[in-house]
């Protein structure tokens, strides 16, 4: 059963009324309703602002690293732990098979239910989380195996545990351990890239994001919360933080902090998994396959020249 937006109520009243017209055997007019609710949407996705765009990219319906473990890789071979103090399951790693290419995966796991959110701390890395990726990320450049890296997270879990187990330095290891490889690394945001815990592992020679994915230093309401006191679990001033920041793909493509978009299926990712995947899966290819003639040396100064550039006038 979809989830609906608050903003998509139009197109949920009109889908609706084509699953009632269907139930009672009315073919035709479910037919122009679905046909309704399709241009509607159509039109509403042409037009997201920017805080939409940040719901859509929260969607719980969109696909998240199960999804893509199962749907891109093959061969998956799950590693855990930072072998210094835990395991973490807000970051999921793997060694995989892509179009046959051995690669080590790595990701943020929100999960997909109340249960396994909980349990996957909604995607919120702790130090060992980021000590587990740096670990794959060495391992990786060890064996000369690219690295792909999937981004969805709304920032690095802020506790005190966390902080007293080093969690900057762990978020800042992680990054130079990102801009240090020798090998090819991909990354793509495929739903919240939020602050230093998206950053950690997303320094790559590439850059990608889904269409509706959102990137920014921090979430439009800490935004908000810092710039005018708005009050915790108000979004009265969200929407002005999200359109001040440029959190959207298109945004961040016009100023060079990404290098390609990824457009998603009408209505977003979380309408049409099969379709996403195999957009993704186009676009993977073509960027690794692009950076495997590279030397480690280009590789290396590649990313320092992309990430010197940001910001540059």
């Amino acid at each position: 059963m979809t989830t609906y937006l608050e903003f998509e109520a139009g197109v949920a009243a009109l889908e609706t009324s084509a699953a009632k017209a269907e139930a009672a055997g009315e073919a035709a007019e479910a037919a122009q309703l679905r046909e309704r609710a399709e241009r509607q949407l159509k039109d509403l996705y042409v037009r997201l602002t920017p805080w939409q765009r940040t719901q859509v990219a929260r969607h719980p319906g969109r696909p998240h690293i199960p999804h893509y473990l199962a749907g891109l890789f093959t061969d998956v071979l799950p590693l855990a732990g930072d072998r210094l103090y835990a395991d973490d399951p807000a970051i999921t790693g793997a060694l995989a098979r892509f179009n046959g290419r051995s690669i080590v995966v790595i990701g943020h796991a929100k999960g997909e239910d109340t249960e396994s959110r909980v349990r996957h701390n909604f995607g919120m890395a702790r130090p060992e989380g980021y000590r587990k990726a740096q670990r794959l990320m060495d391992m990786a450049d060890r064996f000369g195996l690219p690295v792909v890296t999937l981004v969805d997270t709304p920032g690095a879990f802020p506790g005190i545990e966390a902080e007293e187990r080093g969690q900057a330095e762990a978020i800042a290891r992680t990054t130079e351990t990102c801009l240090s490889l020798g090998v090819p690394l991909v990354a793509l945001i495929v739903g919240e890239g939020g602050s230093g815990g998206a950053i950690a592992i997303a320094a790559g020679n590439r850059v990608l994001m889904l269409e509706h994915s959102v990137y920014s230093v921090i979430s439009p309401e800490g935004c908000a919360s810092i710039l005018w006191r708005t009050p915790a679990g108000r979004d009265s001033k969200a929407a002005d933080a999200a359109e001040a920041m440029k959190v959207t793909a298109a945004d961040l493509l016009r100023l060079g902090v990404i290098d390609r978009i990824i457009y998603e299926p009408v209505g977003g990712a979380h309408r049409d998994h099969a379709l996403t995947l195999r957009r993704v899966a186009t676009a993977l290819e073509e960027e690794l396959s692009a950076l495997a003639g590279l030397g480690r040396d280009q590789l290396r100064e590649g990313r320092r020249e992309k990430f010197l550039k940001m910001g540059a006038l």
